[in-house]
């Protein structure tokens, strides 16, 4: 299922999206802002990564589908223990050699995997367009922030790289995005839930824990949104509401 999708004219759904209690007419509002894969790419760097280890590791009766599923078992558990960045993932892949190969990857081995995943451990950064442009323009009209899960280490580095972090009155890195984290974000900044907006692609961390706790959310499509944040909306919750490009969010706020 899919929530609202929201066009502009005279699409019925349009207007059933911007009658959302804030959105245009309630300026001085809180947007919280995920930052992978809604300010930046991302988990497509990571597609990339598993396309390349699958052709490279060339099993020689499982096919990709197979092995994909494999790996979404292994990552599932890790991060579970470990939390998120390129670190456990490069861990996931080690381990998904071990169980393919039924042998630990030799120190060449993993030095390939590794090289396989050079984009990721030097934190290349693609903007997602008119992000800097349309976060300026949100920036005058309401309180922005910025909410991403990972490695400290790590996500601080893609935000130093990005060059956004002027335009967020505050940043905050987090193991998980859970509904404990989003009550706990409220009641830490004093912020009134029906006038706050978690913005960001992933269903699983970004919109349903938003809206258990009160929050609105906007959610932004990526079709490289990671497999395991994905997960249903309900298409009738009009706390929702559904953007095609993140430009979009200057014609609702």
């Amino acid at each position: 299922m899919q929530a609202i999708r929201c066009r502009r004219g005279a699409d019925p759904e349009y207007k059933r999206a911007v009658d959302i209690p804030g959105g245009l007419r309630q300026p001085g509002q809180t947007l919280i802002f995920d930052a992978d894969d809604t300010l930046w790419e991302n988990n497509k760097l990571f597609e990339q990564v598993i396309a390349d280890f699958i052709g490279w590791l060339d099993h020689p009766t499982l096919d990709r589908d197979a092995i994909r599923a494999i790996l979404d078992d292994i990552e599932r558990a890790d991060t579970a223990v470990h939390g998120y960045g390129s670190a456990v993932f490069l861990q996931s892949l080690a381990a998904c050699f071990r169980t393919l190969r039924e042998r630990p990857a030799s120190s060449e081995e993993i030095a390939h995997i590794e090289e396989l995943a050079v984009a990721l451990l030097e934190h290349r950064i693609e903007l997602m367009p008119g992000v800097a442009d349309t976060l300026t323009l949100l920036g005058g009209r309401h309180h922005l922030m910025m909410l991403t899960k990972g490695a400290q280490a790590e996500q601080q580095a893609k935000i130093d790289v990005s060059g956004l972090a002027p335009h967020f009155r505050s940043v905050h890195i987090v193991r998980e995005k859970d509904e404990h984290t989003y009550r706990s974000l409220l009641g830490e900044r004093s912020l009134d839930p029906a006038t706050t907006w978690m913005i960001g692609n992933s269903p699983r961390s970004d919109i349903l824990p938003a809206r258990a706790v009160g929050m609105r959310a906007v959610h932004l499509p990526n079709v490289h949104t990671w497999v395991l944040d994905h997960a249903d909306l309900d298409p009738a919750d009009t706390g929702i509401l559904t953007l095609t490009r993140f430009t979009d969010l200057a014609d609702h706020f």
